[in-house]
């Protein structure tokens, strides 16, 4: 594995203004065939620490320090996904969202923030310009995968079928009539399909994380799911027919 550095100059030489970016690419022989994914957080550590997981998952990680370099980054790279911070120097990443949604050639990247402002007004807003999910920093190994992999299967899907794909989030009901589970546990189905994590399932439903592992475990028998992923891909199947 090796880590690329480019750099560029970038600004307005009438008013004598100048940046200079970097953007760090951090790739293997195998790259061609990776999953591409842009990682845009002015702090180097967290950024380091969110593309050395990818990277040992198996994708390309694309690292960028702002908000500015994160849009040309995504332009130029057409990454699979963008995992987005939000409070950032020169653009902040509502504004890389909303220039992301209205550039017809990158508009229908799935699109997650990464930040430490949990505020609902904050994930209203980024819900209405369109960002698929919320991770809160510092995001563990295993919270970041399992969002990653909702939102590229729900991004597989929908290139599979070749059909617009919209799964309506709003009722858990869907899953209940047509799986022939519990309500309990197409709720909880509800949320795998979002990419919540069991713990996350938990606090939003206010049960503990072993009944959440109870409600999968007999759900994986039922539906003859081999695992989290095959249950997801189901919940999103049913939830994009209605």
């Amino acid at each position: 594995m090796r880590a690329l550095i480019a750099t560029r100059y970038d600004g307005d030489a009438t008013k004598g203004v100048w940046r200079y970016f970097k953007i760090l690419v951090v790739f293997s022989p195998s790259n061609l065939t990776m999953k591409k994914i842009l990682v845009i957080e002015d702090h180097p550590q967290m950024r380091r620490n969110v593309t050395t997981i990818l990277t040992m998952e198996g994708y390309q990680a694309i690292g960028a320090e702002n908000g500015l370099l994160g849009l040309a980054a995504a332009r130029e790279h057409r990454p699979d996904m963008i995992i987005c911070d939000v409070m950032m120097p020169e653009l902040d990443g509502l504004g890389v969202l909303t220039a992301v949604r209205a550039d017809e050639k990158i508009s229908n990247i799935p699109f997650i923030f990464l930040t430490a402002r949990g505020e609902k007004l904050d994930q209203r807003i980024g819900m209405n310009l369109g960002a698929d999910d919320y991770l809160s920093k510092p995001v563990g190994h295993s919270e970041l995968m399992a969002a990653v992999e909702a939102r590229l299967n729900r991004r597989r899907i929908q290139d599979d079928n070749a059909r617009p794909f919209a799964p309506d989030f709003s009722s858990a009901a869907p899953l209940e009539t047509a799986l022939g589970i519990t309500p309990r546990q197409a709720e909880v189905l509800l949320w795998v399909a979002q990419g919540k994590s069991n713990s996350e399932i938990g606090t939003i439903l206010g049960s503990a994380e072993s009944t959440v592992k109870k409600h999968l475990g007999n759900m994986f028998e039922k539906l003859g799911a081999e695992n989290r992923a095959s249950l997801m891909v189901m919940a999103l199947e049913h939830l994009s027919n209605q």
